[in-house]
Order: C-alpha cells, then sequence, then structure tokens
C-alpha cells in the first residue's frame, strides 16, 4: 500500500532534510552486525515460533518482538543514529527455506514497525 497523502510526503520530506541536515553537521553511526547481536542474546526454538523456525531471524519479529526491541535498544543506547530492519533474510526466496516465502511482507513490515517503537521508545526516553 502506498501512502501519497500530502501528510506522508511532507513527512518524508522533513525526515530528509532533518537528515541531510544532520549529515551536514557530524558523521552518523550505524548499528552494527544484526544477526550476530541477536545471537548473542541467545533466541530459543520457541523464540522462532518452534524447531522449525529455528534460525529465521525474520520470525523473532512475529514470536519473540522483546528480543528484537533488545537488539535494537542496545545499539541505540551506545550511541547508534540509523539502525537496520531485522529483514536480512527477509526475501521470499530466502524464506521459502522455511516454507515461509507467502509471509515475506508481513515479516517485513513487522520488522519496520520494531524498528520504529525502538527508535520512539528511544525519543520517548529524553534520547536524541
Amino acid at each position: 500500500m502506498n501512502d501519497n497523502s500530502l501528510e506522508s510526503r511532507f513527512k518524508a520530506t522533513s525526515n530528509r532534510t532533518r537528515f541531510q541536515k544532520l549529515l551536514s553537521e557530524r558523521i552518523l553511526i550505524t548499528d552494527g552486525a544484526i544477526g550476530t547481536a541477536l545471537e548473542a542474546l541467545k533466541p530459543t526454538a520457541k523464540d522462532f515460533g518452534g524447531e522449525a523456525y529455528y534460525g529465521c531471524n525474520e520470525m523473532l519479529n512475529i514470536h519473540a518482538p522483546h528480543i528484537v526491541l533488545a537488539m535494537h535498544r542496545a545499539y541505540l543506547n551506545v550511541g547508534a543514529d540509523i539502525i537496520e530492519t531485522n529483514s536480512f533474510n527477509g526475501s521470499p526466496i530466502v524464506l521459502a527455506e522455511y516454507g515461509l516465502a507467502h509471509r515475506a511482507r508481513e515479516l517485513a513490515r513487522r520488522s519496520a514497525e520494531l524498528a520504529r517503537q525502538a527508535v520512539n521508545n528511544v525519543d520517548a526516553d529524553g534520547g536524541d
């Protein structure tokens, strides 16, 4: 679904302007390796939604969002200005290995929602 409303376009323009302003002021820091960070949090088969999905990090977005949020929070707390979504292997081709190709869009959307939630939480807590 493509939102071309005036509000949506204004928000995109203001975000782009803010991003460009920040880039002109300083070097921006991105997060690190998502998969490695998630592994460090030691998710279980249950966190992935069952043994059949063990190792499919995108399923953590659905079954263990607290783990994904903890990973984002860790990067934001150490100063990351930019975070990625937990969707590295979220293409239908890769997800087909788990029988999940039909859920690619849902998993990508949830991944973006969690990244946005993490940023909003940091902003609400008085972060930059």
